[in-house]
């Protein structure tokens, strides 16, 4: 599954510009039966399959080590949110190892026993954490220096100031009788950024009122 699209478009180049690197370990290497097996009946009873924590473990303990310092990662629909804040914080790291799971998830004791960051990329589920990676990676690879071109597009882009982004437009002036608002073909850029700003605020307050709060509360703080 990797790299995946991770491999094409800007984090593609700098994969192969050697601006970061991907390495796979395919869990089913530490297995120890002739079926490769990597999972079993859950305790209890019930639907799914639970993967060992005996080959996880030793899966993990073979790729990691805390003297590497670098976190560990497990994606669950259980961890914690995965923000704009905690790319900045990862990108900044020397590196992850991360952790994808499949079925009903790992056992617990595995989560109990090593120092595993549990991140979730959203309230649903997928059929398996490889897809979860991938958003979170191009997430961190594109915030690290060199990979995007225009590094000052990434201050502007969505929850970098706690805001969504405002509204884009380019050439023709007008399409099907909308025409591209005035003030950003007025060449004054002051009248530009205080537009943009007003509409970042605009829309945040109208589509994401979680975020518009945080907003608000940061910035009397600040003050």
């Amino acid at each position: 599954m990797f790299p995946g699209p991770l491999g094409t478009s800007i984090t593609g180049r700098a994969l192969e510009d050697g601006i970061w690197n991907l390495e796979t370990v395919n869990i089913r290497d530490y297995a120890t039966d002739k079926h490769r097996s990597v999972d079993d009946t859950p305790a209890g009873g019930g639907a799914g399959m639970v993967m060992r924590p005996d080959i996880v473990g030793d899966a993990i303990d073979d790729q990691w080590s805390a003297e590497d310092n670098v976190p560990l990662i497990y994606l669950s629909p259980r961890g914690e949110s995965f923000t704009q804040d905690v790319a900045h914080e990862l990108a900044n790291k020397p590196g992850a190892v991360v952790l994808c799971g499949r079925f009903e998830g790992i056992d617990q004791r595995v989560l109990d026993a090593r120092p595993i960051r549990e991140i979730s990329i959203g309230d649903y589920v997928l059929s398996g954490g490889e897809l979860a990676a991938m958003v979170m990676l191009d997430a961190i690879v594109r915030l690290l220096p060199g990979v995007v071109g225009d590094e000052g597009s990434l201050a502007e882009e969505s929850f970098e100031q706690g805001l969504l982004e405002y509204p884009h437009y380019t050439r023709p002036q007008t399409w099907e009788g909308r025409d591209i608002p005035e003030v950003l073909t007025s060449g004054h850029h002051g009248k530009i950024a205080k537009w943009r700003q007003g509409k970042a605020e605009e829309v945040t307050q109208a589509r994401r009122p979680d975020l518009w709060k945080e907003f608000l509360k940061r910035n009397r703080a600040e003050k």
